[in-house]
């Protein structure tokens, strides 16, 4: 039998080991954050409908936009809110960020590119799981009054509207590969830089621009002609939403997976809505993840 005083010394103990390891969890979660901070100095955050719950949902992806939509989302899921007291979001403009945030596993959910991924070993390393891809692409260079000519003298007197993210395959990797395989030096180039396709297409239409580089879609028939684009790379393969150990979170995996799905449905371009389900929620089994949507 244990006297008072041995009761109380092991309630003492008790005490103490549950603050030690509440500590060391708070922690770790708090490193793991600041990494991300110190990767990424833009983000947003929102509160789910459980704020007293210290921990947080992290996402990632190249687009301001397209992250905060899903974020705010995701704060107002009652799946989400069962397990995360708020939801993180960050941005990055440069594939710097993006290659920090998948080498050390920072974020809980990425958008990204599934050849880095592998580049990563992030599927093995993390857990990381594919839940919703987007289809194969081509990149153009869209003109409104002619087509666009792959020689260097065509571009020295244009004016060209590219993506501000030096992630975007279409809109800021593929059209400075063509210029340095023209020899162009980009100084003397005039290029405006724009955070997403569609301010790309605002300014074309609005004369702002002569040609901008992006991929071709349904609507912009609409606006501009198809005898005016030149294609400059084909079959680019789209990113992916990965969520890490989503195995071991078959509800968290299902619940972001329709809001990704739900938010692809308002977007107004064309290709965004052709966004696939990668996971299977109807018995929480993970798909096999080949390139090939469910």
């Amino acid at each position: 039998m244990f006297n008072r005083r041995d009761t109380a010394l092991i309630l003492v103990t008790l005490m103490v080991l549950a603050l030690t390891s509440y500590l060391i969890g708070t922690m770790r979660f708090t490193l793991a954050t600041t990494q991300l901070g110190n990767v990424i100095a833009t983000h947003y955050s929102c509160n789910t409908t459980q704020p007293e719950n210290k921990t947080q949902l992290t996402l990632f992806a190249p687009s301001e936009n397209v992250v905060k939509r899903l974020a705010q989302s995701l704060c107002k899921d009652t799946t989400v809110s069962k397990q995360y007291g708020a939801v993180q979001a960050f941005w990055g403009g440069s594939s710097e960020f993006e290659v920090n945030v998948l080498g050390k596993g920072l974020a809980d959910l990425i958008l990204a590119k599934e050849n880095l991924f592998s580049a990563f070993t992030a599927h093995e390393t993390y857990g990381y799981s594919p839940l919703v891809g987007y289809p194969s692409y081509t990149a153009y260079f869209i003109a409104s009054k002619e087509k666009p000519r792959l020689e260097k003298s065509y571009f020295l007197d244009k004016r060209i509207g590219l993506i501000e993210y030096p992630t975007s395959r279409s809109g800021h990797i593929m059209p400075k590969q063509v210029f340095k395989e023209l020899d162009i030096n980009m100084n003397s180039l005039n290029i405006t830089f724009v955070n997403s396709h569609s301010a790309l297409r605002d300014k074309l239409a609005l004369g702002e621009v002569d040609i901008i580089s992006s991929y071709w879609q349904q609507a912009d028939n609409e606006r501009f002609s198809s005898n005016y684009i030149t294609a400059i790379s084909d079959n680019i393969s789209g990113s992916h939403w990965f969520l890490r150990q989503a195995s071991d979170n078959p509800d968290l995996a299902c619940a972001i997976q329709g809001a990704i799905l739900s938010q692809a449905e308002e977007q107004s371009a064309q290709y965004f809505k052709q966004a696939k389900p990668y996971w299977r929620c109807s018995d929480s089994a993970p798909a096999t993840f080949q390139g090939e949507p469910l």
